[in-house]
């Protein structure tokens, strides 16, 4: 079965070269000039994969992304002419896995998009049912790919849930950037530290709202070389 992507972007010409090309490499395509509408018709059209456009009439793509999230961890890149570093921050803070600067070259996106999905289906198939952590008052259920804290279970994004789950495989030692990067967004990704450093801090946020107040000690910088998921933290509670 072919993947279906959906398409967020006003601009018809680049919306139908987009479309256009990825049909030809066989993925089924939509698109949609505008955020709400793509919102709306989301349950309906339940896409593998969201590339959105920043800059749109109504609200704006962080507004979707935003919204997107509050419901879903459908894998979202981010298609936009800003280079601005803050936007890109601001977007992966929100949620997005991946980022991509127009003008961009087709086999950029191809490959953006192929990676994407990539780590989606590699980790389809890994766990067993009765594959399960407890680290402290944090359960992860590699099979069901379900986390709590402190019994309540906890929403992460794909990309979020993928980098604890390896600092989980490997609790109690250290974790390079470079090994995080490769095994959660590819090899291509080898050196972009900037997006581990934002999914981390967004999931340890998660971890604090849900009562887990020294998420920093639970999942431990060090700087420079890369992050450690503690098992015998005392983990503190509110």
């Amino acid at each position: 079965m072919s993947h279906k992507i959906a398409i967020i972007e006003d601009d018809a010409k680049i919306a139908r070269f987009i479309k256009a090309n990825l049909q030809s490499k066989g993925y089924e395509a939509i698109t949609f000039p505008e955020g709400e509408l793509f919102l709306e018709q989301f349950a309906l059209q339940n896409p593998d994969l969201v590339l959105l456009d920043i800059t749109l009439p109504g609200i704006n793509g962080f507004t979707v992304l935003d919204r997107l999230r509050k419901f879903t961890n459908v894998p979202v890149i981010i298609l936009t002419a800003r280079s601005n570093s803050n936007d890109l921050v601001e977007g992966f803070e929100l949620g997005a896995d991946d980022y991509l600067t127009k003008p961009f070259s087709l086999d950029e996106l191809f490959a953006r998009v192929k990676a994407v999905l990539r780590r989606m289906s590699v980790h389809e198939q890994i766990f067993q049912e009765e594959s399960k952590l407890s680290i402290g008052s944090l359960d992860i259920n590699f099979a069901q790919k379900r986390v709590f804290a402190l019994g309540k279970e906890l929403r992460f994004t794909h990309t979020e849930y993928m980098i604890l789950e390896q600092l989980a495989l490997y609790a109690d030692k250290i974790i390079s950037h470079e090994q995080l990067l490769v095994s959660v967004w590819g090899k291509e990704y080898r050196d972009e530290v900037e997006y581990l450093r934002v999914a981390i801090a967004r999931i340890r946020k998660k971890l604090k709202e849900a009562g887990i107040t020294n998420s920093s000690d639970l999942i431990r910088t060090y700087p420079g070389i890369g992050y450690s998921l503690v098992s015998n933290t005392n983990t503190t509670q509110v």
